[in-house]
């Protein structure tokens, strides 16, 4: 098993999350997750890992149990709700940093355009199907809560115990990464044994990672930022390497 260094842009990003659930941003795409998953597998969590995982994010951001209900229930067809579908869009970022954006829509044409137009925006280009997806590789990724765990050496071992590939050791959390299909079975392990999920999804990580200079990184930031905050977007994928010292900036 391989431990990756400090994962201070995985903080930042947390901070920023924890903001938008503050605001309410982060609910109308959850909503859409859990519908979605509802649709595709059924209502009931315990026989849908999808909207298992779904739920459990909704949960972790303090999303109410009645807003769940009603995003499970447009899902299966009880209540009245727009017909959503998911997209991927590729492109590049300046500096040459591939962005993999996955959507979730109820209109293919509104939400083309505003991608389209984001990228455009701020110096990057959208690309076609496959040209920077073969870049990542889709994984599962659980955060676990520092507080309770063991120390890095024993989480690893944990981990690997549990069928992990990988932990992160983050400034309050780990971040264990598994293959896709066993990202569940990992999860509830660990449960098992003690520690605090705090989240469990699927994700894109990259093959590699590129370091432009900081004037494109700043921009691809922007970028990011502006895709993130689009409300059909349910997460912006990047292999963007940043400076530690260029991170411990854009902290504060």
């Amino acid at each position: 098993m391989r431990v990756a260094g400090h994962s201070k842009w995985a903080n930042i990003k947390h901070k920023k999350t924890k903001e938008d659930a503050r605001r309410g941003r982060i609910f109308t795409k959850l909503s859409r997750q859990i519908t979605v998953a509802a649709r595709a597998g059924g209502g009931d969590p315990s026989g849908n890992v999808q909207l298992r995982l779904a739920i459990e994010k909704a949960r972790a951001a303090n999303m109410a149990s009645d807003s769940i209900e009603r995003a499970i229930k447009r899902g299966t067809g009880e209540l009245e709700g727009a017909a959503y579908e998911k997209l991927t869009y590729e492109g590049y970022a300046p500096g040459g940093v591939a962005v993999l954006v996955d959507v979730m829509t109820d209109n293919r044409n509104r939400s083309a355009g505003e991608i389209r137009y984001l990228f455009s925006r701020h110096e990057g280009s959208l690309g076609e199907a496959g040209s920077v997806a073969w870049m990542f590789d889709a994984k599962g990724q659980i955060e676990v809560d520092r507080e309770g765990a063991p120390a890095l050496d024993d989480m690893i071992l944990m981990a690997a115990e549990a069928g992990a590939e990988d932990v992160e050791d983050g400034e309050d959390r780990y971040v264990v990464v598994t293959a896709l299909q066993d990202l569940d079975a990992v999860r509830r392990s660990l449960e098992e044994q003690g520690l605090k999920v705090l989240s469990a999804e699927p994700t894109f990580r990259p093959q590699t990672t590129v370091e432009p200079e900081e004037a494109d990184i700043r921009k691809a930031l922007k970028l990011i930022d502006a895709l993130e905050e689009n409300d059909d977007v349910q997460q912006v994928y990047t292999n963007l390497e940043i400076p530690d010292e260029l991170l411990e900036r854009l902290e504060l």
